[in-house]
Formats: structure tokens, sequence, C-alpha cells
């Protein structure tokens, strides 16, 4: 069976809301990792967030790299959210991957997150500042 390495940024990532749309389609996780320091990161009114590659201006962002069978690479795009779809993504060890962008129209105006350095930072963060007193 032929894979495709798919890097992931948001709900698709290990324990989170999507993440079963990946086991569903026999992917396998193969690592955590970071980017190349050239993307930004918004958060999509606190659902999900959205990774850009930026010319100045960018970090690292945390992702996680998934094998998926490229025969079901399809299936996981047609769940995501609208504006998010599939680009390269270049690692910080220098590997071009495929992964999870986000378009220009769904980043505007919204919360840059790019400081936390990934989803899962962000989403800790929210729920730390929720707890009561």
């Amino acid at each position: 069976m032929q894979t495709v390495s798919l890097a992931v940024n948001g709900t698709l990532m290990r324990g989170l809301e999507l993440n079963e749309n990946l086991l569903n389609a026999g992917a396998t996780f193969i690592q955590e990792t970071l980017t190349e320091p050239a993307y930004r990161l918004w958060s999509i009114e606190d659902r999900h967030p959205a990774m850009m590659k930026v010319k100045t201006g960018g970090a690292s962002i945390y992702v996680e790299i998934w094998a998926i069978p490229t025969n079901n690479l399809a299936q996981i795009l047609l769940q995501e959210p609208p504006g998010l779809c599939v680009g390269k993504v270049r690692l910080l060890d220098g590997e071009e991957v495929l992964g999870v962008l986000g378009e220009t129209f769904l980043c505007e105006g919204k919360q840059e997150i790019t400081k936390w350095g990934g989803w899962r930072a962000y989403i800790a963060d929210l729920q730390k500042k929720k707890l009561p007193l």
C-alpha cells in the first residue's frame, strides 16, 4: 500500500476532535516535529487553526506527521472545515511534505496565534484562563 506523508497542525492531531478522520482513513502516526520558521498560525473562532507560509515574520509551528494511504487522502480533505486546503510544507529538517494550510481569506481578521507555536499550546492556554481561581 502506497502512502503519502501529511503534516497536520490542528484538530486532526492525536486526541483532538477530528483525529478519528485520520484513523478511519487508515493513517498511521509517524512523528511530532516543527516546520521551518516560515509559517504563521491563526485561530479560526477557537474551533481550529489555519497555518500559512509567509515571506517574512514566520516561525516554526508544531505539527504531527501522518502516513496516509494515497487512495484515502481525498477522504480526509473533504472532511476538513471550509477554507483549509493542502499544500507543501517544509519541515525544520528541510524535508518537504504535504500539509494542511489555510487559505488567505480564512485568516483575514482572525486572531494570530503564532507566538504559541502550535494549536495544542494555544488551546492549553485558553483552558488555563477558563479555570476558576
